[in-house]
């Protein structure tokens, strides 16, 4: 019997063959497929609780708010208003008592716009680099080996387990006149109606609630560097410095950065513990008035309004985490990138 037509079949053992790459991309195929189907109630549920909110204060924030016109007194439902509402806020322009555009005037929450800002920005960089500061310390501190490190940590963990409305009201009652603060000091200071002083109260107290938070999410990337390393290390003769700045700093640092990233963006959002704190605005009016707290003044005044500072406050956030993503959180994986492929 002639076997000169006999077909041989595929070689599937070589995952070279063109066979092997089908079979492969098939299954590829496949299970992104799969994956896609899963995770489609994930993003109706996503677009429904966070896309409709977004795309609706968008929508309400080109609309007038109700009132009276200036015009005939008659209260009218309001109407487009185009850019007016963000001009409002951007460049402090408000409606004269004849309709015309005037400057905002003092007292106006449109005129506290870039002073709700200014606030926001020195309670996010100043808390975040004392928290820093102090969660490395921390984190370091957690990490060694030692009797009672248990309680050590769970102690430090305290102050972050705490709502901040009770935190809060805890140091509302230490920086009053006859607080503990005072007491301490032995000085007389208003801690809560002077204008810097209740900033400075702000950010003892959030930084006093929140650098357990950076300690913890530190202390979870220390514990992931191999003990070998710092062993090497000081076989090589690297001293204590060396072996923190050298070993230590470049293996910590995806997860210092997430840390700082996640508390940035908290903190650009402070609104409980000033409003609770100082009332929002420290004695002064406007001295602890974030951008958060300045939406929910405005809100009383009209929604379509406070939509469009909502919307502006929304955009600052993103271009914030979008900075933090693209600049840092990037450079950190090919940094990461650049050493395997050093190593090998």
């Amino acid at each position: 019997m002639s076997t000169s037509n006999v077909v041989a079949p595929p070689d599937t053992s070589n995952p070279k063959s063109p066979e092997k790459r089908a079979g492969v991309k098939k299954n590829r195929q496949q299970e992104s497929r799969w994956a896609f189907y899963l995770i489609i109630p994930t993003i109706i549920l996503l677009a429904i609780v966070i896309g409709y909110p977004v795309v609706s204060a968008i929508i309400m924030s080109f609309q007038k708010d109700a009132g009276l016109d200036p015009a005939t007194g008659l209260f009218v439902q309001g109407g487009f208003a185009g850019f007016q509402n963000y001009a409002h806020w951007l460049f402090q322009q408000c409606a004269g008592p004849n309709g015309e555009t005037i400057t905002c005037p003092p007292g106006n929450l449109g005129s506290q716009f870039w002073n709700a800002v200014f606030v926001t920005f020195f309670f996010t960089v100043t808390t975040v680099v004392f928290e820093t500061i102090l969660g490395m310390w921390f984190a370091f501190i957690m990490n060694r080996t030692f009797r009672g490190r248990g309680l050590v940590r769970a102690a430090i963990l305290v102050p972050w387990a705490i709502p901040t409305a009770v935190t809060a009201k805890l140091w509302f009652f230490i920086f009053s006149v006859a607080g503990v603060a005072n007491a301490v000091l032995g000085a007389h200071i208003l801690w809560t109606s002077d204008e810097w002083a209740s900033r400075f109260a702000v950010i003892i107290a959030d930084t006093w609630k929140t650098t357990p938070f950076m300690a913890l999410l530190i202390l979870a990337g220390l514990q992931i560097i191999p003990e070998e390393v710092y062993e090497a290390a000081k076989v090589d003769g690297a001293t204590t410095w060396q072996r923190f700045w050298r070993v230590t700093m470049p293996l910590v640092k995806p997860a210092l950065l997430v840390a700082v990233l996640f508390r940035v963006l908290d903190a650009l959002r402070i609104y409980d513990l000033p409003a609770i704190l100082t009332g929002g605005g420290g004695g002064t009016g406007n001295a602890t008035t974030t951008l958060s707290i300045l939406v929910v003044d405005q809100i009383r005044q009209g929604f379509n309004s406070a939509s469009a500072l909502s919307t502006i406050t929304f955009i600052i956030i993103f271009l914030v985490a979008f900075i933090f993503v693209r600049f840092l959180g990037t450079n950190v994986v090919r940094t990461q990138e650049a050493q395997q492929k050093g190593t090998k």
